[in-house]
């Protein structure tokens, strides 16, 4: 992903790279970070110190990763970027923390599309929640063989906000197998299927008696995710100090 922010800032006049960083282990630091990208070369090394001064800082990274990233952008008051899944509540809570103290758009994906469909399925969710018999929802996530993280962050993210529509009592439920009974009416069930190298595709079923309704929303490459990370880049510039989400990028109601 880095690879791909990097490719795409570089074809962007908005955009001046100033540094691109990784980990100290990384055998690649000292070569030019365009090159290493597949892109023609930006006169800016890969590195593992941060530079002084930046405008923004967009993190597509790892858990790990992140909490150094925090820290270097609170002291530096640097708006920052967080695209990395994976989260533990303890990283979570120190976003927020950050966010008291510099701007920070945090989103599970950052994709538009996927920000767009989790608006559509919101709004399924708040009409049809009290259908006769009732709805069903069932959320299906596919990502490449190497993801680490299941179910996706983006999934996670759907059932929350499918899940503030329909009860403050709704189940969320990781797979079936067995004897497991009849289905009950205020559960979400998630699915995490890996498979080659897919870069994300979601499926949110909403499931009623005598018809359903598919949202899916699918990457066919990661540029669309890096594409998102640099508008959310553009976004935050000027903004105040708070903990924003793609919904605010997108100009659509949180």
């Amino acid at each position: 992903m880095g690879r791909r922010v990097v490719a795409l800032a570089s074809e962007d006049t908005e955009f001046q790279i100033v540094a691109a960083i990784d980990h100290a282990g990384n055998p690649l630091l000292g070569q030019d970070a365009g090159a290493v990208a597949g892109f023609a070369p930006i006169g800016v090394p890969l590195a593992s110190d941060w530079p002084e001064e930046v405008d923004v800082v967009i993190d597509f990274s790892l858990p790990e990763a992140l909490n150094h990233c925090i820290e270097t952008c609170v002291e530096a008051s640097t708006p920052l970027v967080v695209a990395t899944t994976g989260l533990s509540d303890e990283q979570k809570t120190k976003l927020q923390a950050a966010a008291k103290l510099i701007p920070i758009v945090w989103a599970p994906s950052m994709s538009l599309a996927v920000n767009l469909t989790m608006k559509l399925a919101e709004q399924v969710a708040d009409t049809l929640g009290d259908v006769q018999g009732g709805l069903d929802v069932e959320i299906i996530e596919r990502h490449h063989r190497f993801k680490a993280d299941a179910p996706s962050g983006t999934a996670l993210k759907f059932g929350e906000l499918i899940g503030k529509k329909l009860s403050d009592e709704t189940l969320h439920v990781h797979g079936r197998e067995g004897h497991t009974g009849e289905r009950t009416r205020n559960e979400i069930g998630y699915h995490a299927v890996r498979v080659g190298d897919n870069p994300g595709e979601h499926t949110i079923v909403f499931g009623m008696l005598g018809e359903k309704i598919e949202l899916n929303v699918a990457a066919s490459n990661r540029d669309c995710y890096a594409a998102g990370a640099l508008a959310a880049a553009k976004w935050l510039q000027g903004r105040p100090k708070g903990l924003y989400n793609m919904f605010d990028v997108l100009g659509l109601e949180s």
